[in-house]
């Protein structure tokens, strides 16, 4: 899951300029990273629309063409965007991706994630059975277990209750924060949560997110406690989880996260789906003296996923050192294919 900005507000947008982002997004011949831009810029057309416009709904059918593509990490960046825009019109198409058992596990992972996040009740049926599937890749059942928690608690009684943090982010996370009491939660209570493998994988991704919101901005007093708290979260068994620390990091770019961010990246035992998120989140802070060298070491890794995220992540490097403004295409701008 790549962090990237908002693209700017467009009034007006016609569906030729979704066609020729389609057109960039789904060729093989376009590079990667323009891909992921012109993937972002089709994300952000179809939440400035209303769901059922044409233009939304000519967007969301353009991310999902580029599932014809051979790219697990360009499918899974598909299929967290679907999740990100809010409309039921991306639920058959993530629905697929969760029941192709065929497909890579991070994909599927990836959809059943983005199903919790457009929190349709209708969606627990299917994350129900992939949960309970004999066999079942532990990414994808972990994924769908939290998806599962993710809806009955978005649909819940008990949420209206629950005051929660203002984040500085507009990302629908796999869960919202930990809930505030009488008190706000210290670093040192949030990172216990987090590490308490008792309890179910929901409650300490909140634990998380709480953690992040205690993050930003950088220089509040709990930001670099709070990262170093994220960063235990490497020690911890499940791939998924530590692949959501990495993409937390990303989120914060705070420089503080670099030593843990290129340990995971470095660590070529670790889980590919966690190295690709830490060479993205390297990505988002590559600003910093010593990232881009660290991101060009592994250009070439045995990892095709780690690989195609050095690639996004250096140009997004570049675009940290540079004076544009947002990392997305610019609706109007032209497109390659």
């Amino acid at each position: 899951m790549a962090s990237e900005t908002t693209s700017p507000e467009t009034t007006t947008t016609p569906l030729g300029t979704i066609a020729a982002l389609r057109a960039s997004l789904a060729a093989e011949s376009t590079p990667l990273p323009v891909r992921f831009r012109a993937l972002f810029s089709l994300k952000h057309l179809a939440r400035q629309h209303p769901a059922t416009s044409a233009e939304s709904l000519a967007a969301i059918d353009a991310i999902a063409a580029g599932f014809a593509s051979p790219s697990a990490l360009l499918k899974h960046e598909l299929a967290y965007c679907l999740g990100q825009t809010g409309s039921g019109a991306a639920i058959p198409y993530l629905t697929a991706v969760l029941e192709d058992v065929h497909e890579d596990a991070m994909c599927r992972h990836e959809a059943a994630e983005a199903l919790g996040a457009l929190g349709d009740a209708a969606s627990l049926d299917v994350l129900k059975r992939f949960r309970d599937r004999e066999g079942e890749e532990v990414v994808v059942t972990e994924t769908c277990e939290i998806a599962i928690d993710r809806i009955e608690w978005e649909n819940g009684e008990a949420r209206k209750a629950e005051k929660l943090k203002q984040s500085d982010f507009a990302s629908v996370d796999p869960a919202p924060p930990m809930a505030q009491g009488q008190e706000e939660q210290s670093v040192e209570e949030l990172g216990k949560a987090l590490m308490d493998t008792s309890a179910p994988l929901f409650k300490r991704y909140r634990a998380m997110f709480a953690l992040r919101d205690l993050a930003s901005p950088p220089d509040l007093p709990t930001a670099v406690p709070a990262v170093k708290a994220l960063a235990e979260g490497f020690a911890d068994s499940s791939a998924l989880f530590r692949h959501e620390i990495a993409f937390v990091f990303g989120q914060l770019s705070h420089p503080a996260s670099i030593p843990a961010l290129t340990a995971a990246l470095s660590n070529t035992e670790e889980a590919s789906m966690v190295r690709h998120e830490a060479a993205e989140a390297l990505g988002s802070l590559g600003d910093e003296e010593g990232v881009e060298e660290t991101l060009l070491k592994f250009l070439h890794d045995k990892e095709a996923v780690v690989r195609e995220s050095v690639i996004v992540a250096l140009d997004m490097a570049d675009y940290e050192k540079s004076n544009e403004t947002e990392y997305a295409l610019i609706p109007e701008a032209k497109v390659s294919a």
